[in-house]
């Protein structure tokens, strides 16, 4: 995995193999921070990675300068790697282990962006579940914006909010805003 730009800029880390996780791929990441980046300044968002993996994205919002930064994984080894890598470059993530359905439903949080990430196999309800989750708790401060990645064989655009999906290879970004 390497961070794409901002303050660790090309910097390249390394996961463990033994990890259940499928990071986003950098070509879909630095198109993904592109969009964000013409829509938001870094230093002022407050962000939440659900399925947070390896912390792919929270490292890259990290490196562009966002301060608030809440990464949930229900894995410990996952949780454990994003904290060391947040410890050791001395980032400012909050690391959160936790189920995310039962981080959604307890949590009282909010963000400007709440970035999920979850397996790809997941069925049409369990992509659904976090949006309704999300909504239905207002956890997105106005102007916020909920970016669920999935296959290209799910189509969230039936849900309200929706605003627009972007493809990049095998990666699909879907967007809703409040």
């Amino acid at each position: 995995m390497r961070i794409v730009s901002g303050k660790y800029k090309s910097r390249r880390i390394k996961a463990p193999k033994h990890l259940p996780t499928r990071p986003t791929t950098d070509f879909a990441k630095e198109s993904l921070f592109n969009i964000i980046n013409n829509l938001y300044y870094f230093e002022e968002l407050r962000v939440i990675d659900l399925f947070a993996g390896i912390g792919s994205i929270s490292f890259e919002f990290a490196s562009r300068g966002a301060k608030n930064i809440i990464s949930v994984d229900k894995h410990y080894a996952c949780v454990k790697f994003i904290q060391g890598i947040s410890d050791e470059l001395q980032m400012n993530l909050m690391v959160i282990k936790s189920d995310v359905y039962k981080f959604l439903g307890k949590t009282e949080l909010k963000a400007d962006i709440i970035f999920a990430d979850p397996p790809y196999n997941f069925d049409d309800n369990q992509f659904k579940e976090i949006y309704q989750q999300v909504f239905a708790k207002d956890m997105l401060y106005e102007n916020g914006m909920l970016i669920i990645e999935h296959s290209k064989h799910t189509n969230l655009s039936n849900l309200k909010n929706f605003s627009y999906t972007k493809k990049y290879g095998g990666n699909v970004f879907s967007f809703f805003e409040k």
